[in-house]
């Protein structure tokens, strides 16, 4: 996208703008690319230190301890996974013209919101109501 290319590196949407005009669609599809960027770069160096790791430790309690370590590695790189896909979920709506809107009403999120969480589906509002009707029917 042309404005992509133009738009310059300290731009910071503004409420005094037009609710996701081309600028602010660049600087958020620009800011959702170099997240997933960062996290497919952690995966590629957590795959490549796993199949460098790999050794025989004669130590039960070392080897158990490095066992650990891995595990937590492997399910930090899980919530990664899933991340990318929300990453790539919110691209999806960058291209439908959809991003930015809560689900759930249909209203602009925050700019402050989106740019805190880029993923971010719903307003403040209407998460904070899911998760108390969730709470809800989670104790049930």
């Amino acid at each position: 996208m042309k404005v992509d290319a133009l738009l310059p590196d300290d731009y910071r949407p503004a409420e005094d703008e037009p609710f996701m005009n081309d600028r602010q669609v660049a600087y958020f599809r620009r800011k959702l690319l170099a997240w997933k960027a960062d996290l497919m770069d952690d995966s590629k160096s957590t795959v490549q230190g796993l199949q460098d790791g790999t050794r025989n430790i004669p130590d039960v309690a070392d080897r158990a301890s490095e066992e650990t370590d891995r595990a937590l590695e492997l399910r930090t790189r899980d919530r990664q996974r899933k991340l990318v896909a929300k990453i790539d979920a919110a691209l999806r709506r960058v291209e439908e013209g959809e991003y930015g809107y809560c689900e759930a009403t249909g209203e602009p999120i925050s700019l402050k919101r989106l740019d805190a969480r880029p993923i971010a589906v719903m307003t403040l509002e209407a998460q904070e109501r899911h998760e108390r009707r969730e709470k809800v029917h989670r104790d049930d």
